[in-house]
């Protein structure tokens, strides 16, 4: 295990280290320890230096004479100094350290303390420093990545993945990732993002976490409540997410070097039709329309007639002869009626509207499956190797990473090499300087336009004759289909970007245990994107077809002055004051190009645009600056490890405000009692650790999706020319600029005020741990786009309106729950609850009336337009309601809602409806007040469940998650296969259940189904609460004697499948998480430590 997550930022993290040593200090106390005691049977004195495996000095270390009373401590640099004779045997122990025993054989002791990985689980990082969990206020959680190794992380989401309060979305993509969310959505503005900040190294990170190598992360920290994430001020409000990297040890250079492969495959989407249910889908689609109700009152196919009393259709006109000999006793020649020539696939064929390449490839039995041509196995490799040490003065940590991924999407790959260097250094003793600088360059040259494919005929030329990919897979007569093969050999592209992040600190040690922390963090990223689309291309205009070429350049800095008091009085009154001075900027570029016409030819591809014509062709350009600033000031106090206090008060600024309102200021307060520490406790046997929590804040949110949206904006208008009259009389054409945005100078922050309750318990000494949190969060001060009226020229203003309250509790345990001399078993798991409420919107009333009419009183308005309603659920769902498929039986009722058989069954509200003088219905009116609420489309619960067994050197783990209460809709239930006219022009389209009189289902409806009075196709919510199986790893580690002669000190194998299996849900369409498209992926990998 690494030691970098204890000791983040050299001397700054040492002094925060000093909470840490309360517990060592009341056991010093239990003995007579102190730091000036003087041991009366001793002579001699004994120094030393007490260091961590980086070489980072150990403060309040305990060293006792054994078998003697006193002692002493360490102090800021990790020295001590006592009074014993030659030979003597040291006892020397901290928390977060195994203890140790040394011989006093010299003048000068260097003593390294091996950390102790039980007991470092209880250190966390925070914001500006280091505190021991013992000592929090607040509500934080800590995953260390090493413990996940097995399971091969492919991004920071994977590790972060269900742990309680976190939210991470499900990435299928090649590059992997997902949404992350802390606590809940608390906003229902569309300007501002909810996105939780991130922290790398203790600065502001800019980029994407992709960019950070899953390998390199020591420990991940996430501050959840005000208390915690109040130090972050305007850019916490989302809550905060701190990854710190991993630095070298203290000895002989370390290498570790590790590789992994996967097979990545497709999971879950919806089947397209084979040749045989297309042909079917098709025979039903065009009998559909001959259904009626015969003399004998039953509904059966071809008795429908036209207008002029003809059948529609003859018996078996649709079906094959086999069938319309079998079922409507038609035979063959009766069955051509008329039709010329004698092969019956050509007849039937072209019955159903076959054509071109379609019906003679139907003729002839020649398929493709463009379903399966869309995927493949995809292949992922990722290797990483790391050079890591550490000396009295040095530290150092250098990694590189390759990763190449393949998605099971034959148009998704990823490719990224990704370099770390991490170096600090002791200068004097009073000195420490450090650098740590990561590298990207990454490519994503995806071109798109594959998942046009998916819905071609079965019968549809992918290749034609000669081997060449087919143009139009439907025929080159009826211009139909897509082939993504055939478009690939007239496109190109290139696109990637390249990032280089750095952060520079200095730290000073001053007198009277105050520390200076000086850091600046510039970072500098750079996207591109060429493509090229040949004019070469058969049925094409060099008009739309081209070059694009864009860069996007951004360059961004923050920096912060740091000073830290930290002290302990008397042995029990531990104070740590932190005060910090923080400056950031962001800027941005960028220029598009986008040449067409390329003449006299295109032959250069993305390399020629100046040739574009420029009436054909565009540029654009944008760019944006942001600043900001902030003042904190932080003090934590604790006595006798017992109760603890902690304070902040932060003031941000940040340009993109109002001028009025640029700054904002952020307070906190959080209290804490380790009650199990208390004289009082007697029950230590059955609740070893026991801590109440209780938190107050004020945190702010600057993510706006626009840095200018309190100023007016002075656009190209639309594009377009205005005709100027000359001096001489002529019209010139000229371009024209307007005010396309309303200027609001008042703007101010979004805020959100927290309230959180906390109890960390361990029980049987800690063999179960766990803590619960409840809380509220108010957002208020929401930054949104209010409506104005016409007659303002505007359509709406940035302002700040509106209230959401969110409410919920989160619960995590872990379990040793067996111990044996060759076999473990540990379990952890979570459950969190979040419900959000919308308090208040626009600040629009309307009046209340009773039943007879009479106002009684107003309430505030709903805005139904975007599905908000007061007192419900951000994602609330209202919607028409199904209520099941109309049926035979059931027809002459449909028909007043001008439907049939087949077609959906919706709820309707009689007070809604229009009637005539004799209370009978002339009209069925389906508006808003037929809407019902029927759900949340967010889901309020989630938990997951981690088992990992240990025998002797195999390691085995499974890890489950669930997400539950949430609804998803699709009117895919309708089968509107005809939408755009796609049956008309031979397209397939998903395999699924469809209403017939022979299958008259209450789920599916008819093929082309249509809604009340044919106006609208209403949704079904189904449940889409789900259970995922979401990895399953094992791992070996070989036998040490093994490797003895190798000069390998350790080497690991180990297995994993992710997204094993989901259960659970209703939803039917794809995977219940993503909505759709999901992945399975297979890896083995390899890992030596030299």
């Amino acid at each position: 295990m690494n030691q970098t997550f204890l000791f983040t930022a050299s001397r700054k993290a040492l002094l925060m280290m000093i909470m840490a040593s309360a517990p060592a200090i009341q056991a010093a106390a239990a003995t007579e320890v102190s730091p000036a005691s003087t041991i009366q049977q001793q002579v001699g004195k004994v120094q030393g230096t007490v260091v961590d495996g980086n070489g980072e000095p150990v403060i309040g270390a305990t060293i006792k004479v054994k078998g003697a009373k006193g002692g002493t401590i360490t102090d800021l640099d990790g020295h001590f100094a006592i009074d014993a004779s030659k030979g003597a045997t040291l006892e020397v122990s901290y928390i977060g350290f195994k203890a140790q025993t040394v011989k006093a054989t010299g003048s000068h002791l260097q003593i390294i303390l091996q950390e102790d990985a039980k007991q470092l689980n209880d250190v966390v990082v925070v914001g500006y420093g280091t505190m021991r969990k013992k000592d929090l206020t607040g509500s934080v959680i800590q995953i260390k990545p090493d413990n996940l190794q097995n399971q091969n992380p492919g991004s920071v989401q994977d590790i972060l993945r269900g742990n309680a309060g976190l939210n991470i979305g499900l990435s299928t993509s090649a590059k992997g990732g997902g949404s992350m969310e802390i606590r809940g959505q608390r906003s229902i503005s569309g300007i501002s993002t909810h996105d939780p900040l991130l922290i790398v190294d203790g600065m502001i990170f800019y980029g994407e976490l992709s960019e950070i190598n899953p390998d390199d992360i020591g420990q991940i920290d996430v501050l959840k409540d005000a208390s915690a994430a109040a130090v972050y001020g305007a850019k916490a409000a989302s809550g905060v997410i701190i990854i710190t990297t991993k630095k070298g040890k203290l000895g002989k250079p370390t290498i570790n070097v590790s590789a992994n492969f996967g097979f990545n495959q497709k999971a879950s989407l919806e089947k397209r039709r084979s040749a045989a249910s297309y042909v079917q889908m098709y025979t039903d689609y065009w009998k559909e329309k001959t259904y009626g109700f015969d003399e004998n009152g039953n509904y059966v196919a071809y008795v429908a007639k036209d207008k002029k009393g003809n059948l529609i259709a003859q018996p078996g006109y649709y079906d094959t002869p086999e069938v319309a000999q079998s079922q409507y006793g038609v035979d063959y020649d009766t069955w051509k009626y008329g039709t010329e020539g004698d092969d019956w696939k050509a007849i039937q064929g072209g019955r159903l509207g076959f054509k071109d390449a379609v019906l003679q490839n139907y003729i002839d039995g020649k398929t493709y499956d463009w379903y399966d041509g869309q995927f493949r196995t995809g292949f992922n490799q990722d290797y990483n190797a790391s050079v890591s040490g550490a000396s009295e003065k040095m530290n150092y940590y250098l990694s590189a990473g390759y990763v190449n991924n393949q998605s099971a999407y034959r148009d998704d790959n990823y490719s990224a090499v990704r370099v770390n260097m991490k170096l600090n250094g002791q200068v004097t003793n009073w000195l420490e300087i450090g650098a740590n600088v990561r590298f990207q360059d990454r490519q994503e040259n995806n071109i798109g336009g594959l998942g046009d494919n998916i819905n071609n005929s079965p019968y549809g030329n992918h290749t034609l004759a000669d081997g060449t990919f087919a143009q139009y897979p439907h025929g080159d007569n009826v211009k139909q289909g897509s082939n993504w093969d055939f478009e690939r050999q007239y496109q190109d592209k290139e696109s990637g970007v390249t990032v280089l992040r750095s952060i520079f600190d200095a730290k000073v040690k001053l007198p009277f245990n105050i520390t200076y922390a000086f850091n600046i963090a510039p970072s500098y990223s750079w996207y591109y994107n060429r493509y090229f689309s040949s004019a070469s291309r058969p049925d094409t205009s060099p008009k739309d077809r081209g070059v694009d070429r864009n860069w996007h350049k951004w360059f961004n800095w923050s920096l912060n002055n740091t000073i830290t008091w930290d002290q302990t009085f008397a042995k029990k009154h531990h104070v740590v004051l932190t005060l910090v001075q923080e400056a950031e900027e962001q800027r941005y570029w960028s220029d598009n190009i986008a040449a067409r016409n390329i003449l006299p030819s295109d032959a250069l591809g993305f390399h020629n645009t100046q040739n574009g014509t420029k009436d054909n062709s565009s540029f654009s350009t944008s760019d944006s600056h942001q600043t900001a600033d902030a003042l904190l000031a932080r003090l934590f106090y604790s006595y006798d490890d017992r109760y603890m206090v902690t304070a902040s008060v932060r003031r941000d600024g940040y340009s993109a405000f109002g001028a009025s309102n640029p700054h904002a200021t952020f307070p906190s307060i959080a209290l804490a009692w380790n009650f199990t520490n208390e004289k009082f406790w007697k029950w230590g046997n059955i609740l070893s650790t026991g801590k109440l929590r209780a938190s107050w804040g004020k945190n702010g949110n600057r993510s706006l999706s626009d840095p200018y949206i309190s100023l007016s904006n002075l656009g190209s208008g639309t594009g377009g020319y205005a005709q100027y009259l000359t001096s001489s009389g002529s019209v010139y054409p000229m371009k024209y600029l307007g005010v396309d945005r309303m200027a609001n100078p008042s703007l101010r922050w979004e805020k959100t005020a927290y309230t959180n309750f906390g109890l960390d318990f361990g029980f049987l000494n800690d063999r179960i741990t766990g803590s619960l949190d409840v809380y509220n969060m108010k957002t208020e001060d929401m930054v949104m786009d209010k409506p104005l009226p016409g007659f303002s020229g505007f359509g709406s203003i940035a302002t700040n309106i509106g209230e959401v309250d969110n409410t919920g509790f989160e619960l995590s345990l872990r379990a040793d729950v067996m111990k044996m001399k060759d076999f473990s078993w540990t379990a952890s798991g979570s459950v969190a609850y979040n419900k959000n409420k919308i308090k208040h919107l626009f600040g629009t009333f309307e009046e209340v009336k009773d039943a007879n009419g009479n106002v009684i009183g107003q309430k505030e308005s709903d805005y139904s337009t975007s599905g908000w309603f007061i007192g419900k659920p951000i994602g609330v769902i209202w919607d028409y309601k199904v209520e099941g498929i109309w049926q035979i039986d059931e027809a002459e009722e449909a028909a007043k809602y001008g439907q049939r058989p087949g077609d959906p069954k919706v709820w309707n509200n009689p007070d809604n409806d229009r009637y005539n003088e004799d209370g009978t219905v002339k009209e069925y009116v389906f508006n808003d007040d037929d809407k019902v609420f029927q759900g949340n489309r967010n889901a309020p619960w989630r938990w997951s469940l981690r088992n990992e067994l240990n025998y002797k050197n195999f390691t085995f783990s499974f890890n489950f998650y669930s997400i539950m209460g949430f609804k998803r809709s699709s009117t895919a239930y309708m089968n509107a296969y005809n939408s755009g006219s796609a049956l008309l022009h031979n397209f397939n389209n998903a395999q699924r259940e469809y209403w017939t009189p022979e299958n008259p289902s209450n789920k599916y409806a008819r093929i082309d189904a249509k809604g009340p009075n044919g106006k609208f196709s209403p949704s079904i919510w189904y449940n889409s609460s789900f259970v995922r199986l979401e990895n399953i790893s094992i791992g070996y580690t070989l036998p040490k004697e093994w490797l003895s002669k190798t000069g390998i000190s350790n080497l690991k194998i180990y297995g994993n499948i992710r997204n094993v299996c989901q259960f659970g849900s209703d939803w039917e369409y794809g995977d219940p998480e993503t909505g759709g498209y999901a992945n399975r992926v297979f890896s083995l990998g390899i890992s030596a430590t030299l």
